[in-house]
C-alpha cells in the first residue's frame, strides 16, 4: 500500500497521506513518500499548487509514539523532514485539515502558505501533556501565525481548537463543511495554479523574504525587480492584451 497519494487536477496536485489505521503518523517510510512525491511534483511543470491532506478520520496524528522513545537528533531529523520538505517548496501550499493535526502533524499543517480546516479539524500541540519539547520549528511557526496569546493557550495550557476555533484565532484562513474542504481547497488552488509558475515561485519568495524587512521604502526596492521582471514576459503581454480586449466591449 502507498503511504502518500498524488493526484492532478486543472494544475493542482493533492497529496494524501494515506495510513489512516494509524492516522496517518510520521514514519522513516511515508516521509521517504513524502519526499519522492514533492520531488515528482516540482519536476512537473505544469502543476502550479498543492493540497495536503489526510485519508480520514486523522489528517496526521504526528510523529510515531514509538519512535519518539526512542529518539535522537538524526531520527528527529528524519520526521522533520516530512513536514520541512513540504514547507520548503516553491509552490503554494494549502493544507486542507480534514481531522485531527497533532504535534508534528499540527507542523505539517503550520509549514503550509494557508490552511483551511473542516468543521471537525483539531489542532492540538500536545508536545507538553506528553513530557516533550515542541520540535520542528512548532513554536516558531505558531506565534508567527497568530501571535503569543494563542501559541501559549495551545503549547502550555494545553487547548485544544476545532476547525472553528481556529479560524477565530486566525491559525486558519477559513473552516468550511466537512464534505466541502477538499473541493475548497482545490478550488483555492486552482485559482494560484492558474498564474505562470515562474511567477507564482517569484512572489512566494517575495512573500516569505518580508518580515525581514521593516520598513515601506526598503520593501518598495525589494519588490521593484521582480515587477520589472514581470513586465517582460510574454504572459503579462498576452494577459495585458486579453484585458484591453475585454474593457474595450464594454
Amino acid at each position: 500500500m502507498s503511504l502518500v497519494l498524488v493526484s492532478v487536477a486543472d494544475g493542482v496536485a493533492t497529496l494524501t497521506l494515506n495510513n489512516p489505521d494509524e492516522r496517518n503518523t510520521l514514519t522513516q517510510p511515508m516521509v521517504d513518500e513524502i519526499t519522492a512525491a514533492m520531488d515528482r511534483i516540482e519536476g512537473d511543470s505544469s502543476i502550479g499548487a498543492l493540497v495536503v491532506t489526510g485519508a480520514a478520520p486523522a489528517f496526521c496524528a504526528g510523529a510515531n509514539l514509538g519512535n519518539l522513545a526512542t529518539a535522537t537528533g538524526d531520527s528527529l531529523g528524519v520526521i522533520y523532514e516530512g513536514f520541512l520538505r513540504i514547507a520548503r517548496s516553491p509552490l503554494p501550499t494549502i493544507a486542507a485539515v480534514n481531522g485531527a493535526a497533532v504535534g508534528a502533524g499540527m507542523n505539517l499543517a503550520l509549514g503550509c502558505d494557508l490552511r483551511i480546516a473542516a468543521r471537525r479539524a483539531k489542532f492540538d500541540t500536545r508536545f507538553l501533556q506528553i513530557g516533550i519539547h515542541p520540535g520542528g520549528g512548532h513554536t516558531w511557526m505558531l506565534r508567527r501565525i497568530t501571535g503569543p496569546q494563542t501559541t501559549f493557550a495551545t503549547v502550555v495550557f494545553g487547548e485544544i481548537l476545532s476547525g472553528e476555533e481556529a479560524e477565530r484565532v486566525g491559525l486558519v484562513w477559513k473552516c468550511v463543511d466537512d464534505d466541502q474542504l477538499l473541493a475548497e481547497a482545490q478550488k483555492m488552488a486552482a485559482r494560484a495554479a492558474d498564474i505562470p509558475r515562474p511567477l507564482l515561485e517569484s512572489v512566494k519568495k517575495t512573500i516569505q523574504d518580508m518580515p525581514n524587512i521593516d520598513n515601506h521604502p526598503d520593501a518598495v526596492k525589494r519588490e521593484l525587480e521582480p515587477q520589472l521582471w514581470s513586465t517582460k514576459q510574454p504572459w503579462f503581454a498576452e494577459r495585458l492584451a486579453a484585458l484591453q480586449k475585454k474593457i474595450s466591449k464594454k
